[in-house]
């Protein structure tokens, strides 16, 4: 009976942790690595032919994204989620494959041109993708799930995105029973829409991300919609647009919701009217996903729109755009409006196209409404870059700049502790897992000092023995910087190892002066513009 942590171990993504119970495989996750890692993750201990079953949290990709290629590479068990997580993974594990060809496609072109013979192979294609949905199994949120004669599992909201869960898991060898809980993100409270996150009463081990357990969200609650109306008045007022960047799941939804109160108050004055574009295909079919599931996932307030016959996510004068012709006519219509599209950080999709026709009009604005990673498009416009680089042309900044602060999916450091807290009796070992490198430990002695939690904040390949509450193995976990001393065998390679040290250096820089980083922002923009021809 033991637990091997694979991913998101002193960091924040690729969410991966193997079970070994009764002779079963187990795995919770299996997400995608995204942005810059730290540490190396270790192979999956046994072949994907040989994992019995997949516990999965949520749809999010760097929890699910990397199912369609454990499919590719063998798996054929059972993939459990909740209902609504297993409705969002049809949609987003096909976006994620589409993205994984279209890259290649893009590479194997650009490989032609310049003669290099090597093919560059998509992580996994769509098969694979349709393959893992055809392994999930829906199950609701409080439901006891017999997996097999001895391993049972239960879901649990925790309010961090439409049909996430908590995941509690009862395993049984020989004459030892043991009870670990997963609590896969955990959502801030007063989200709209989904619920509160629930606590669990038992669990004789907790695993508990940690991803914001250094800091703490604004708790006055700021009046989102009051905020947002008078960007839209004062935008709307000077002839402009207002462009939104947002992820397709969870927060697209989120503005709707505000949105929505915003005409049927007639908020912006003078504007009743205005009319708001959704120009995302998945952000549509998503939306569709939240109607759907509203009875299981939607809070008390939504409901009561919902039992009024008010649809909370929907209003007069929204339109939906799925095509791209239909996309590309919304920059032909002179009125002034709201532009929500993918992605949410401005790397790709359609907000690029959007971006290009009113970043350099003053009149506009750009609303930016989720955390923008270093080295993004995003961030180099929310730092003040002055110019961007958009299809071959140079676009100005010019357009308002704004950020609607306090917006966050995940709990806090007190959001963590007050979960952890639910628990009646302290467990006898809480795992400290997807957290930056040092939050991770700060977090685990911040529980054992302040709470008396016996914590351990694990690297990748470390290993518990949970019928006798043991470490079997101890990693240290091995930087990826660490590749850089390997020998550089061509000029390209060496431009390669510089690319990396360069995301490296902006990595630290983060927190830094807005001036200074505007300033480095303008100097890197400036050397692509001299070598993108």
């Amino acid at each position: 009976m033991k637990l091997t942590f694979v991913g998101a171990a002193h960091e924040v993504t690729g969410s991966c942790h193997f079970i070994e119970s009764s002779g079963k495989h187990m795995l919770v996750d299996y997400g995608m690595e995204q942005g810059l890692d730290t540490y190396e993750n270790v192979p999956l201990p046994v072949d994907a032919a040989m994992i019995d079953y997949v516990f999965l949290t949520h749809a999010h990709i760097d929890h699910s994204g990397l199912l369609p290629l454990l499919y590719s590479k063998g798996f054929r068990g059972q993939i459990f989620a909740t209902e609504a997580t297993c409705d969002l993974c049809n949609i987003m594990l096909r976006d994620s494959a589409h993205i994984q060809m279209f890259e290649a496609e893009w590479h194997n072109r650009k490989a032609k041109r310049s003669r290099d013979v090597e093919e560059y192979v998509p992580l996994y294609n769509m098969q694979d993708a349709d393959g893992a949905i055809r392994c999930l199994v829906p199950c609701k949120y409080g439901s006891m799930v017999k997996v097999c004669d001895d391993i049972s599992i239960r879901f649990t909201d925790v309010g961090h995105l439409l049909g996430s869960a908590a995941i509690e898991v009862w395993l049984k060898e020989g004459d030892v029973s043991k009870k670990i809980v997963f609590s896969g993100d955990v959502g801030n409270i007063n989200q709209p829409l989904i619920k509160d996150p629930a606590t669990v009463d038992e669990a004789d081990y907790v695993v508990i991300e940690s991803t914001y357990g250094d800091r703490l969200h604004d708790r006055s609650r700021p009046d989102y919609v009051a905020e947002l109306a008078a960007i839209l008045k004062k935008t709307f007022d000077r002839g402009g647009n207002v462009v939104i960047p947002s992820f397709a799941v969870g927060r697209t939804q989120e503005m709707l919701y505000f949105l929505r109160q915003i005409k049927e108050e007639g908020l912006v004055q003078g504007h009743e009217d205005f009319i708001v574009y959704m120009d995302s295909p998945l952000a549509v079919e998503a939306t569709g996903i939240f109607n759907k599931n509203l009875y299981e996932c939607f809070d008390e307030e939504a409901m009561e729109l919902v039992n009024r016959g008010i649809n909370p996510i929907t209003f007069h004068g929204l339109y939906l755009s799925i095509t791209s012709e239909e996309s590309k006519a919304i920059n032909f219509d002179d009125r002034p409006k709201v532009i929500l599209s993918a992605s949410g950080m401005c790397e790709a999709g359609r907000v690029r196209h959007h971006l290009k026709h009113n970043l350099w009009r003053p009149e506009c604005s750009i609303l930016f409404v989720g955390y923008q990673a270093v080295g993004t498009l995003g961030r180099s416009i929310v730092d003040g870059t002055k110019e961007v680089k958009l299809f071959g042309e140079t676009v100005e900044v010019r357009a308002e700049i704004i950020q609607l602060k306090g917006l966050s999916g995940h709990a806090d450091k007190a959001g963590l502790t007050a979960w952890m807290r639910g628990f009646k009796n302290d467990p006898q070992k809480v795992f400290i897992v997807h957290g930056q490198d040092q939050v991770c430990d700060d977090f685990a002695d911040y529980l054992k000092k302040e709470y008396s939690f016996d914590t351990y904040a694990p690297y990748s390949g470390s290993c518990y023995d949970l019928a006798n509450d043991e470490v079997v193995k101890a990693s240290e976990g091995i930087r990826i910087v660490a590749k850089k001393k390997r020998q550089i065998s061509s000029v390209f390679e060496r431009l390669l190892a510089a690319g990396q040290r360069l995301l490296t250096v902006i990595q630290h820089n983060e927190g830094g002066a807005n001036k200074d980083l505007a300033k480095f922002a303008d100097q890197i923009n400036s050397l692509c513009d001299k070598w993108d021809r």
